[in-house]
């Protein structure tokens, strides 16, 4: 006869359950918006890496390594935490903040490997807003369930 721990197991799972409330329903079409936004930044970077708009001219030469590096690296992060916020995963939305905030950092101190435009500004300001609001609601029901 095999020993079982039903109590252990009831508690990981409801420990797990709790950390981020993506899985709430009224959360649930919110971030799966979030996540498409996230997407086309993500591919908008992923384009300018491969030099889509800029004939034959080479985007490394045009931007220079480090801000090609920059790129490709805020570009991967940010397709990946789209996918994880369309699999409502909270990994998703820490990817997404944490790049955000780095991006936005190096921008604003006026680091010139990092450029974007006016409209790129605001829309990764009204992501890292709408980020912040998914973090707010999950604790506010986080803690209305512990109550």
């Amino acid at each position: 006869m095999i020993p079982s721990n039903p109590p252990l197991v009831a508690s990981r799972a409801s420990r797990y359950h709790t950390t981020m409330l993506f899985q709430a329903p009224s959360l649930g079409i919110y971030i799966r918006i979030i996540a498409i936004v996230a997407l086309f930044l993500g591919l908008n970077d992923a384009s300018r890496l491969l030099g889509i708009s800029m004939g034959s001219t080479s985007p490394i030469s045009s931007m220079g390594f480090t801000a090609f590096a920059y790129l490709a690296v805020f570009s991967l992060v940010r397709l990946f935490a789209a996918v994880g916020l369309w699999l409502k995963a909270s990994w998703g939305a820490v990817l997404l903040v944490g790049a955000t905030v780095v991006e936005l950092a190096l921008y604003l101190t006026g680091s010139p490997d990092v450029r974007m435009t006016a409209l790129g500004f605001a829309m990764r300001l009204i992501l890292l807003a709408a980020i912040s609001v998914v973090f707010a609601l999950s604790l506010r029901f986080t803690r209305a369930q512990a109550d």
